[in-house]
C-alpha cells in the first residue's frame, strides 16, 4: 500500500524522535472546559464597539441595543452629530485561513456576552507599528504593541506587550515584568485570568502580570487621568478651586461583568484560538482564600457558639454556618477585643437579607452606633421591597454604616456564597468583596458635618468584632481573623 508523503516520512523516524514532535492541533477547537469565541468561519457572537464606556450600551433599551449591534456589523451608524459613518466590522474585519484579520482600523470586535470571572486564551500575530490590545470586561487593556520601535513617546513601549498599560503611573502590572514578544511573523499566546478586579497575564509562557488590579479606565478618565496624556500644568493665578469630595470618595473599580474586546489599530493583526472559560464562585473563592492564609484564626467552628458572646441566644449553628434566628437580633461578638486586623468572612444572603459585621464595638453597646458596622445586605432585594423608602448611599452592602457608601453591584446572586475581606489599619478601613475593592476610607479625614449620625467607633481604636444581626437568616460559614498588631 502506498503511504501519503507525511505518513512515509513518519514511518522512517524512530519512536524516540516521534515522541519529540509537537502535537498537530486543529485551530479554533477549544480545550476541555473552554468555549470558542471565534468559530473559525464568521463573526457570529461579535459586534463592533470602540474605546467607549460599556455602560452607554447597557443603558440602551433591548431594542436599541439590538439595532446598534446590527448596524455596528453591517453599517448604518451615525456620529455624535447624526452624520452617517462608514465604520462597521464587516468593512475592517475578515476571515482568512480560519483566522480573524483586521486591517488596523475600525471598531473593535466585542463579544455579545458579558463575562464576570474568567480564563481567556488566545493567539495573535502582529505587524510592525501595531498598537492593539485585549479589553477585559470592556476595560482597556492587556497591551499589544510594537516593542522594536524603542520608546519614542515615553510610554514604556520598549518594555513589551502584556501589561495593564492604562493603569495609573507606577501601579503594579502597568508594565510587564519581562519582555516576551516574539519576532514579527510568529504567533504570540496570551493566557489571561481575571477574578474580581485582579488580573494574571501569562504571555508566551511567562507570567508578566501576577494578580494585579485592572483599574477602570473610564473612572480614571473621569478623574482626570489618561495614560497617554501628560497632565497640563496650571498657569500661575489660574488654579481652579478643587471640588470638595464626599467622605471616603474612591474611583469606580472594574465592572463586575463586561465583554471581551479585540482592540486593533496601527497595522494589520491576526487572531486565532480565542477561547474562554467562566470561573465558578467556588473556584474563585478557593483562589481568593489562598492569597493570604498565615496567622488567621477561624471563629466559626461549625458546631456551636463557644467562640462567641453577647447575643448568643439570638443565633444558632445550622449546617455548619452561624445564622440569626427568626425575629431575633443583636450583636454576636468575639470573646476578645481587636485593634488592627484582617477579617475574612464568607456569607450567603437570602432575598433582602440583612446583617452586618461589627467592628470596634464595646460590650453592652450597639455596633452601628457605639462601634462600627460594615453593612451586609441584599441591597437590590431590599430596594425592591421598599420602593417608597429605598436605601441611602451609606446603607448599601459593604458600606461603613452612617459614614460612607460602598460601590454597588459586586454581590453574587442571592443564594450564592460571597467572599469578603475587611482590613482595619488604624483609621483606615478597606472592604474587598469577591475580589473587588468596594470601600477604602481613612476615618481621620472625614468631615463629620457630612455624617448625620456619627458612630462612636470614629473615636475608638479597639473593640469586639462579630455579627450585627437583623432577624434575617443570613448564613456565615467562615469568619477568620488575623491580628496586625
Amino acid at each position: 500500500m502506498k503511504l501519503p508523503p507525511l505518513a512515509r516520512l513518519l514511518s522512517l523516524l524512530p519512536l524516540a524522535a516521534l515522541a519529540t514532535l509537537p502535537a498537530l492541533a486543529e485551530n479554533n477547537v477549544p480545550p476541555s472546559g473552554f468555549n470558542a469565541l471565534f468559530n473559525g468561519k464568521d463573526l457570529s457572537g461579535w459586534y463592533g464597539w470602540g474605546t467607549q464606556d460599556p455602560t452607554d450600551l447597557w443603558k440602551m433599551s433591548p431594542e436599541e441595543r439590538a439595532e446598534y449591534k446590527k448596524k455596528s456589523v453591517e453599517g448604518g451608524l451615525t456620529d455624535k452629530k447624526g452624520a452617517p459613518t462608514t465604520d462597521h466590522t464587516n468593512m475592517h474585519w475578515r476571515i482568512e485561513n480560519a483566522e480573524l484579520v483586521n486591517d488596523g482600523k475600525g471598531l473593535y470586535l466585542t463579544t455579545d456576552k458579558d463575562y464576570g470571572d474568567f480564563e481567556l486564551q488566545l493567539e495573535y500575530k502582529a505587524l510592525p507599528e501595531g498598537d492593539s490590545g485585549v479589553y477585559l470586561r470592556g476595560i482597556p487593556q492587556v497591551q499589544i504593541w510594537d516593542s522594536t520601535l524603542g520608546d519614542p513617546r515615553g510610554l514604556g513601549q520598549d518594555k513589551g506587550s502584556g501589561g495593564l498599560w492604562n493603569n495609573s503611573k507606577g501601579a503594579p502590572g502597568k508594565d510587564p515584568s519581562r519582555k516576551m514578544d516574539k519576532p514579527f511573523g510568529e504567533w504570540n499566546t496570551f493566557k489571561i485570568r481575571m477574578i474580581g478586579e485582579r488580573v494574571t497575564v501569562i504571555f508566551n509562557g511567562e507570567t508578566v502580570v501576577d494578580r494585579c488590579t485592572l483599574e477602570n479606565y473610564f473612572a480614571n478618565k473621569k478623574a482626570g487621568y489618561i495614560a497617554w496624556v501628560k497632565p497640563a500644568a496650571a498657569a500661575d493665578g489660574d488654579k481652579k478651586e478643587e471640588k470638595k469630595l464626599e467622605n471616603g470618595w474612591m474611583k469606580d473599580p472594574a465592572f463586575p461583568k463586561g465583554p471581551i474586546q479585540l482592540q486593533t489599530h496601527g497595522s494589520e493583526i491576526r487572531w486565532r484560538n480565542v477561547f474562554i472559560r467562566e470561573i465558578s464562585p467556588e473556584e474563585a473563592d478557593k483562589e481568593l482564600r489562598s492569597a493570604d492564609t498565615e496567622g488567621f484564626v477561624e471563629l466559626v467552628n461549625g458546631k456551636d457558639l463557644s467562640n462567641w458572646q453577647n447575643a448568643v441566644d439570638s443565633y444558632e449553628v445550622r449546617d455548619g454556618s452561624i445564622v440569626c434566628k427568626p425575629k431575633k437580633g443583636g450583636d454576636l461578638l468575639s470573646k476578645e477585643e481587636y485593634e488592627d486586623c484582617i477579617i475574612k468572612v464568607e456569607f450567603k444572603l437570602p432575598r433582602a437579607g440583612n446583617n452586618g459585621i461589627a467592628l470596634r464595638t464595646p460590650m453592652g453597646g450597639h455596633s452601628a452606633g457605639d462601634g462600627f458596622e460594615i453593612q451586609v445586605l441584599d441591597s437590590d432585594g431590599y430596594n425592591e421591597d421598599h420602593k417608597d423608602h429605598p436605601l441611602l448611599p451609606t446603607q448599601y452592602h459593604g458600606s461603613l454604616y452612617h459614614c460612607v457608601g460602598a460601590k454597588h453591584g459586586y454581590l453574587r446572586p442571592v443564594g450564592t456564597w460571597n467572599y469578603e475581606e475587611i482590613e482595619v489599619r488604624g483609621q483606615k478601613i478597606k472592604v474587598t468583596l469577591n475580589g473587588t475593592k468596594i470601600l477604602d476610607v481613612d476615618c481621620d479625614t472625614f468631615d463629620r458635618s457630612q455624617i448625620a449620625h456619627p458612630p462612636k467607633g470614629l473615636d475608638h481604636r479597639r473593640g469586639y468584632i462579630g455579627f450585627a444581626g437583623h432577624n434575617d437568616p443570613v448564613e456565615f460559614r467562615s469568619f477568620k481573623v488575623k491580628r496586625l498588631n
